[in-house]
């Protein structure tokens, strides 16, 4: 059910992954490789026993302090992702405003960089493909945000990892994270 891509961009909401790896012969288990070791305790507070594609995932610290990529030649079956050059990191930035914003998972998703032609129809007919949508909203005084809730929290996770860089507009790529805020 899951891709390095899926666990990527979820895990990516509480810091920087550099590299991913589902194991070959334990399909149901991964190595996340983190910038830093306080961004991987973060993914653990925030992340340990959620429900992700009805499955509850535990989180913890691993004994490897890298993950391995595939030797030269051999092939992983895409299993192993190197993600350090990626331009999808929220926290490249020391200091990023970023840091500020993370929250744990919930059914209430913040959107932002939408661009000001985009209906409110386009972006709910998105994100209905995930789950059951409860309400949207606009920021009032910036129409490049809203927030949106979702039923479940598993439906926003799910929301999460498949909208987070939609494209929207040629240059325009939605940004999604969890949000405080209550509809």
């Amino acid at each position: 059910m899951t891709t390095p891509e899926s666990l990527f961009t979820l895990f990516g909401v509480y810091g920087d992954v550099h590299r991913v790896k589902i194991l070959f012969n334990k399909k149901d288990s991964a190595l996340i490789q983190y910038a830093t070791a306080q961004q991987a305790a973060v993914a653990h507070q925030n992340l340990d026993h959620i429900t992700m594609f009805g499955k509850q995932i535990r989180v913890s610290f691993s004994k490897h302090q890298f993950v391995q990529m595939p030797k030269d030649g051999t092939s992983d079956m895409g299993l192993t992702k190197d993600f350090t050059n990626s331009p999808l990191h929220r926290f490249k930035k020391p200091g990023s405003k970023n840091y500020n914003n993370i929250f744990p998972p919930g059914t209430v998703l913040h959107l932002s960089n939408i661009p000001t032609e985009t209906s409110e129809e386009e972006i709910r007919k998105i994100f209905s493909q995930y789950g059951t949508i409860k309400r949207f909203k606009f920021f009032e005084k910036d129409r490049k945000m809203a927030l949106i809730e979702m039923d479940t929290i598993e439906q926003a996770i799910a929301a999460l990892i498949n909208t987070h860089n939609y494209r929207l507009a040629d240059s325009m790529h939605l940004r999604v994270s969890f949000s405080k805020s209550k509809l």
